[in-house]
């Protein structure tokens, strides 16, 4: 696939289910087709089911079987078309703005939507931790009520970024030292340097664990400061992060629920720390393959939003 692929050369290479068809099958079995059930190499093509049957256990199968993609009526050229916008959108698309673009109803578009932002959130957790310097800051979403309607909840979210590279972005219960010391040992690895602001639960949760490589930057003060070592101490990066992610959910999404948040958390993080990867799309693709099915009455379970 060629990369940094445009809109009219996407519809191009992969405007029918056989182009789409045949790059989902190089994906996901790049040494040839291959049985789920046994691993047998030998498999015949049932060519009027678009199934595989395998030689050795006899097994019937699909392309798309044991995938996100799986039981989906959508055809596979809309599935490519809208996770080729979601990758494009740096503030992410409304499952209504999709149900335009697609021609097809808002459910489906809200679920197809779940499902790629699943595919993304698999990758983003299957990423090595952060490391070299690392900014760390704290936000809440939600708390302000649009007229008729009840305060929604607010909800903690810490956010970790490397200086130039990757992003984490996590809910928490509450921003003391027990919840952010969880959340940074998740996601923080080997790093040369973490900042964070004056904020005095970051002391326990991480300046005790990382002493000399920890900063604080206090923002009574001032937003940039300058060390003899470490050059620019600041927070203005997770800061530049929370405003794009605030951005995303007033002005794309509108609302998210706090059931489905840390999945809104994960597709921000995830096309954030692979804004420079050239192959975005066909790296969610790929994800799209690896991602385990999710049924529609899991992701409502307890929850319509």
């Amino acid at each position: 696939m060629t990369a940094n692929i445009s809109l009219p050369e996407m519809m191009e290479q992969f405007g029918t289910d056989e182009k789409c068809r045949a790059l989902l099958e190089t994906l996901r079995w790049p040494d040839g087709v291959e049985c789920p059930r046994c691993q047998g190499k030998k498999v015949y093509r049932l060519q009027a089911w678009k199934r595989f049957e395998c030689a050795a256990c006899g097994n019937q199968f699909t392309l798309t079987a044991g995938t996100v993609l799986n039981d989906s009526h959508l055809s596979l050229a809309k599935w490519f078309l809208a996770t080729y916008i979601i990758c494009q959108s740096k503030k992410g698309v409304s499952a209504l703005q999709l149900k335009r673009m697609l021609g097809v109803s808002y459910k489906t578009a809200w679920y197809l939507c779940h499902r790629i932002r699943e595919a993304m959130t698999q990758a983003n957790r299957a990423a090595e931790k952060l490391g070299g310097t690392v900014e760390v800051d704290d936000t809440f979403i939600g708390g302000k009520a649009e007229r008729g309607r009840p305060i929604p909840e607010k909800v903690n979210v810490v956010g970790m970024v490397e200086r130039d590279g990757r992003l984490r972005l996590q809910v928490v219960d509450d921003l003391s030292v027990a919840s952010l010391k969880v959340a940074a040992r998740k996601n923080i690895g080997n790093i040369d340097l973490i900042i964070t602001d004056e904020w005095a639960a970051y002391v326990g949760a991480i300046g005790l664990e990382y002493k000399r490589r920890y900063k604080r930057i206090r923002h009574k003060a001032t937003y940039v400061r300058h060390d003899a070592i470490h050059g620019k101490i600041h927070t203005n990066t997770i800061e530049g992060v929370f405003s794009l992610l605030k951005r995303g959910i007033i002005g794309s999404w509108h609302h998210v629920s706090v059931k489905h948040l840390q999945r809104y958390l994960d597709e921000i993080s995830f096309r954030y720390s692979e804004r420079e990867n050239p192959r975005l799309f066909a790296l969610t693709l790929s994800q799209l393959i690896e991602t385990k099915p999710m049924t529609f009455k899991a992701l409502t379970a307890d929850d319509a939003a």
